[in-house]
C-alpha cells in the first residue's frame, strides 16, 4: 500500500526537492504552500504524515504560524503524525510542540536519511496506534453487547470466542434446539449455561444429564422415568429427566455416545414431546428445550451407521462450535490470569504458553495452574513451574535481550520493520519490547 504524505511550505524549491525524495521512495505526495490549503487536504484526504514548515510568510520566523497550524491539524486527527522542518530561530518553538504532541522536528538543512528513517517509523508507530485505536473500539463495542448479558463465568478475549458467544445469546432469545461442539475441556456446558442464563426460560429447570455414561438397560428410566416396579430394585415411583425438566431445559452432553436404542426412543419425545415412564401406558406430554452437546462428529457417525440422521436433524437446529485453546491463542493469558491472579509471567513463559497445543484445552490449563499455586505459590512463572504434559515446541525463539534488540537497532539505522524481522516479531511486538525496556526509537 502507497503511504500518503501531505508537505506543507510556501517555499517552491522545498516542496519540489521533498516530493522528489519521497516519490522516489515510492510515497504519494500531496503539497500545499499555506496553512488554509493543508487543513483543507487532510480534511478530505486520507493522509498518514504532515511535513511541515514553521513559516508561511515572507517576514515572518517567529514560527507562530506554524504552531498554530500545528494545532489545528491535531483538532482534525489528534493521531496525526506531523515533522517538523524548522530553523534554528524557530528551535525553542519546536520543541514545544514535540511536547505537546508532534513526532518529531528536523532542522533546516535536512538529512535525508535521518528523514526517510523518521518517516518510515512513524508511519509504521501511525498503523500501531490504529490497530490499538480499534482494538480499544472494539472492546468497547463488545462489552456495550456484553454488559446486561449473563456469561456464566466464561473468561476469554479472542476474536472466535466473541463470536460464538454473540451467537449463543442470539440463540437463547428462540426456544430453537441448539448443539454444541468442540473438543473435550473446551468448555462445552458453559455455552449451555449462557444460553440458560440469557433466555426467556432462565428462572425455569435446567436439567443436565451425561447421555453416554447412561447403562444401556437404564436410559428409558432415567430419560423418561419408571413407575415402582418397573424393573428389578426399583420400589417407589422415579421421575425422568424429560420430565424434571418440563417448561424448562434439557442439557444432553455426549450425545454422540448415546447407544442406538436411546437414540430412537430420544427421537420420539424430540418430535412429539410424548413418552410413558417405563411400566406405565400413560403418555405424557412435556414442553422441553434441548441442547446437547458431542466432542464426536456425527456426519462420521451417522456414515458409520453409530448415530440416527433423523435424530442429528432434530437436535443440530443451530450448531455452536467452541475452537480448541490452541486455536485461540489470545484466550491463554487471559484465563492463567483468572486462575493465577497477580502471578507474574516472564516473557518467554507467555510465548511459550500460548504457543503449547493445550491438548486437554481449558480443563488442563485450569489444572496446569492449580498445581502451580500449590508447588511454587510467589515469585515469577516459567514455563517448567506448569508442568506441561507434553513438551512446549522448540521452536520457538528465544526472547530477544535488550542488549540485542539495541544492536539491532544500529545495525538497522532504527528501521523497525527490519529489526523486527530479525527477531521474527510484528511491529506492534517491537515497540511493545521497546517501551518496556525503555530503548529509544
Amino acid at each position: 500500500m502507497t503511504h500518503k504524505i501531505l508537505i506543507v511550505d510556501d517555499n517552491q524549491a522545498v516542496l519540489d526537492a521533498l516530493s522528489l525524495l519521497l516519490e522516489i521512495h515510492d510515497f504519494s505526495v500531496v503539497t500545499a504552500t499555506n496553512p488554509f490549503d493543508a487543513l483543507q487536504i487532510v480534511r478530505y484526504q486520507r493522509i498518514e504524515l504532515v511535513i511541515q514548515d514553521m513559516n508561511f510568510t515572507s517576514d515572518t520566523t517567529s514560527g507562530e504560524e506554524g504552531k498554530a497550524l500545528f494545532y489545528e491539524l491535531r483538532e482534525i486527527n489528534p493521531h496525526l503524525p506531523i515533522i517538523l522542518i524548522t530553523a534554528w530561530t524557530e528551535l525553542a518553538t519546536a520543541i514545544e510542540l514535540v511536547k505537546a504532541g508532534a513526532a518529531d522536528y528536523l532542522p533546516k538543512p535536512w538529512d535525508d536519511a535521518k528523514l526517510l528513517v523518521c518517516i518510515g517509523n512513524l508511519i509504521e508507530l501511525g498503523s500501531a496506534k490504529k490497530i490499538v485505536a480499534t482494538h480499544n473500539r472494539h472492546q468497547q463495542e463488545r462489552e456495550g453487547t456484553f454488559k446486561n448479558a449473563d456469561l456464566a463465568g466464561l473468561i476469554f478475549k479472542s476474536t472466535a470466542m466473541e463470536r460464538l458467544v454473540t451467537m449463543a445469546l442470539q440463540v437463547a432469545k428462540s426456544d430453537i434446539s441448539a448443539l454444541i461442539t468442540g473438543p473435550n475441556g473446551s468448555g462445552k456446558e458453559c455455552i449451555a449455561h449462557i444460553i440458560q442464563k440469557n433466555s426467556p426460560l432462565v428462572s425455569q429447570p435446567f436439567i443436565k444429564v451425561n447421555a453416554g455414561a447412561l447403562p444401556q438397560e437404564l436410559i428409558e428410566a432415567e430419560l423418561f422415568g419408571a413407575e415402582a416396579g418397573a424393573y428389578t430394585g426399583i420400589t417407589k415411583q422415579r421421575i425422568g429427566r424429560f420430565e424434571a425438566a418440563d417448561g424448562g431445559t434439557l442439557f444432553l452432553d455426549e450425545i454422540g455416545n448415546l447407544p442406538l436404542s436411546g437414540q430412537i426412543k430420544l427421537l420420539r419425545v424430540l418430535q412429539t414431546g410424548e413418552f410413558e415412564r417405563l411400566g406405565s401406558t400413560q403418555t405424557r406430554k412435556v414442553n422441553v428445550r434441548v441442547i446437547s452437546a458431542t466432542n464426536e462428529n456425527l456426519l462420521q457417525a451417522i456414515q458409520q451407521g453409530r448415530f440416527r440422521e433423523d435424530l442429528y436433524y432434530r437436535l443440530n437446529v443451530i450448531e455452536l462450535n467452541v475452537p480448541a485453546l490452541c486455536e485461540r491463542q489470545d484466550d491463554v493469558l487471559a484465563l492463567i490470569s483468572h486462575f493465577l491472579p497477580h502471578r507474574e509471567l516472564t516473557i518467554n513463559t507467555e510465548q511459550a504458553l500460548q504457543h503449547y497445543k493445550w491438548p486437554g484445552n481449558v480443563r488442563e490449563l485450569e489444572n496446569a495452574c492449580k498445581r502451580v499455586a500449590v508447588l511454587k505459590p510467589t515469585g515469577a512463572l516459567t514455563v517448567d513451574d506448569f508442568v506441561l504434559s507434553s513438551p512446549v515446541s522448540s521452536q520457538q525463539k528465544a526472547e530477544p535481550t535488550k542488549q540485542e534488540i539495541e544492536h539491532a537497532m544500529r545495525a538497522h539505522e532504527g528501521v523497525i520493520a527490519k529489526v523486527a524481522r530479525e527477531f521474527g516479531l510484528s511491529r506492534q511486538a517491537l515497540y511493545r519490547r521497546l517501551q518496556k525496556m525503555g530503548i529509544d526509537y
